[in-house]
């Protein structure tokens, strides 16, 4: 197995356990402040799974496939930038710099506990939800290129 269809299939493990917990979530999105003061111990705990798995999936994509499906497009990622490889991810028609931009944006604010308010806890949980969905079409972008399911 070469290192592209490994890093996919960890992708993959990610993707599963995101589409799991939106579906367990889905009852209660979107959130609404009256909905986030009456989580239960274990909607929260499906909340955080939501946002560790976005991020685990994001930084596997940014961090390593986009180069392993650059390289085997025939782009020469050694020694480019991210911003680079970004560039090039964007002209092959997965994502566009602006929204991974978002995906950054989401990503610093569920990884840090700022002091939120309420209302802006509740903002975070519904922009991470519309990101998450996203994040996957990304994945399925680079799996089509490559002839894989």
């Amino acid at each position: 197995m070469n290192r592209l269809e490994g890093y996919l299939r960890e992708a993959n493990l990610h993707v599963e356990r995101l589409r799991e917990v939106l579906e367990r979530l889905s009852p209660l999105l979107p959130m609404t402040e009256e909905r986030f003061s009456e989580l239960t111990p274990s909607e929260k705990d499906m909340l955080d799974v939501l946002a560790f798995r976005f991020s685990k999936l994001q930084d596997l994509l940014g961090s390593k496939i986009f180069r392993e499906f650059l390289e085997s497009q025939g782009f020469i990622t050694e020694g480019k930038s991210f911003l680079e490889v970004l560039r090039e991810v964007e002209r092959e028609g997965i994502v566009d710099v602006d929204t991974w931009s978002e995906f950054r944006k989401v990503r610093n604010l569920i990884a840090h506990e700022y002091p939120l308010t309420v209302t802006e806890r509740v903002e975070a949980i519904n922009y991470l939800v519309e990101k998450v969905l996203v994040l996957l079409e990304v994945l399925k972008k680079i799996e089509a290129k490559i002839g894989r399911k």
